[in-house]
């Protein structure tokens, strides 16, 4: 059976909530580009495989490893799935909780695309840097 967008995007967010990032990857396109916007240490766009494991490296050093997605919807339609999701870290013993829309471009059932949309870029911003 061939699975649908939505059915990879929750593996991949499953995966990376089991620390299984070369599953994760398996999801993305060798050429996928992450986009994460704001001013803050993570903000940047990151394309490749090599770019976007940075990225999540970077992230969990920033926040000590401290980190989780909670997944509360995944809505899916033709080449895009959209997840609204609450990003949960702490650093230097602050805690944050922020909702987040996260926007996924798949072609031929790979991820081509990531767009991060934050609910409040400025505190995020804030907490990162």
């Amino acid at each position: 059976m061939i699975p649908t967008n939505a059915t990879i995007i929750r593996k991949a967010y499953d995966d990376f909530a089991k620390g299984d990032i070369p599953a994760v990857l398996e999801a993305f396109d060798a050429a996928v580009t992450w986009h994460v916007p704001g001013y803050s240490p993570l903000s940047g766009d990151y394309k490749g495989h090599d770019e976007v494991v940075g990225f999540f490296k970077h992230t969990m050093e920033l926040c000590g490893g401290i980190f989780a997605l909670e997944v509360h919807h995944v809505l899916a339609e033709e080449d895009i799935v959209v997840a609204l999701v609450t990003v949960k870290a702490e650093r230097n013993g602050c805690s944050a909780a922020f909702p987040e829309v996260h926007v996924w471009r798949l072609s031929n059932g790979k991820v081509s695309e990531f767009r991060e949309f934050q609910g409040d870029e400025q505190t995020e911003n804030r907490f990162w840097s």
